[in-house]
């Protein structure tokens, strides 16, 4: 392969010419990274976080409660009653 005048100015990705093989490219400079972020993305959380708010809150409550209630038992339960050796000798 000659090198010509024309092929030394040529970038990296431009050096050989690929026939039936079509390219079609963003370059990364010209995609916004975080594009609708704010204006679509802070609404969406939002609208998802309230939607399943019913299916999943309840669930966490009432395993909370179940969870304080036996803690509590084995605390009592742990515990010596007052009267239980007063006949002990």
């Amino acid at each position: 392969m000659r090198l010509g005048i024309a092929r030394l100015g040529a970038h990296f990705g431009e050096l050989a010419k690929i026939r039936g093989i079509i390219y079609y490219r963003l370059s990364p400079f010209e995609q916004k990274a975080f594009a609708g972020a704010i204006s679509k993305g802070v609404p969406n959380i939002i609208r998802r976080c309230s939607e399943n708010f019913w299916k999943t809150v309840p669930g966490f409550i009432g395993s909370y409660l179940i969870f304080a209630y036996y803690e509590n038992l084995a605390e009592e339960m742990k515990r010596k009653r007052p009267g239980q050796y007063d006949c002990d000798e």
